[in-house]
């Protein structure tokens, strides 16, 4: 129950106005001052997918694609099969330079990941938490209840309850594991020339542009080793992208 308390204790407070008024500024298609707005909540340390995906909105009426990926991608990471981030994701992706076709999906890790991500997981803590809070309540009444019927009813589905919950932790879990290990970024420069290692005068691979998202691999001193959905890698130095 702790942990559920900071959902409840917005009220009123500093962010609270600045996102109204972010959103009226925004609603008078002020959308520099809206986006500014919207990030000094952001810097302030609070995360929201809303006030992610608003940013990402405001940016993307500005015509700053990289900006309105990057906060796009942001609130899918806190909200991931939000069906608004996703398809705004992809109108904004049609926007900039670099058209990348991801390799196919295993079917398998495909399951997996819709499973895992499902639910948010601050959404599925919040289910774990009522699920055990249910099930021990369910035993607890299996103890005092007085007939048969109503100690098997209560006693299996207080069980079950609390089987459910281990299972949402469990997602959770492997839903923040997934983030965690998965380092991406959106390259932020105009052009940005890949290397095939670490080094100034290293052989040039290929071009990348502002807007594409990349996975990180490593890091070697300034230079970082990306991957792009299709399979394609190389080094840039770390000033190019801006980290998800």
């Amino acid at each position: 129950m702790m942990l559920l308390l900071p959902m409840f204790s917005l009220g009123d407070n500093k962010e609270n106005v600045l996102f109204e008024k972010g959103n009226q500024l925004y609603a008078k298609a002020q959308y520099q001052q809206a986006a500014q707005t919207y990030q000094q909540i952001l810097n302030d340390g609070y995360q929201s997918a809303v006030i992610y995906f608003n940013t990402g909105n405001a940016y993307y009426k500005l015509d700053d694609m990289a900006s309105a990926i990057l906060y796009y991608e942001k609130a899918r990471k806190l909200a991931p099969n939000d069906k608004d981030i996703n398809i705004n994701i992809q109108f904004a992706n049609l926007k900039i330079a670099d058209k990348i076709e991801p390799q196919p999906d295993f079917f398998v890790a495909r399951w997996w990941h819709n499973f895992i991500l499902v639910l948010p997981a601050n959404i599925l803590s919040i289910i774990s938490d009522l699920l055990f809070l249910g099930g021990f309540l369910l035993l607890i009444a299996y103890l005092f209840a007085g007939s048969l019927i109503l100690k098997k009813a209560s006693f299996f589905t207080g069980i079950v309850a609390i089987l459910f919950g281990i299972i949402t932790i469990f997602m959770a879990n492997r839903q923040i594991n997934y983030f965690n290990s998965h380092h991406q970024a959106i390259i932020f420069s105009n052009s940005v020339i890949v290397k095939g290692s670490p080094d100034v005068n290293a052989k040039p691979l290929f071009v990348m542009h502002e807007g594409t998202k990349v996975d990180v691999n490593q890091k070697n001193g300034n230079w970082i080793e990306i991957e792009l959905p299709n399979g394609n890698s190389g080094w840039i130095t770390v000033d190019n992208v801006k980290d998800i």
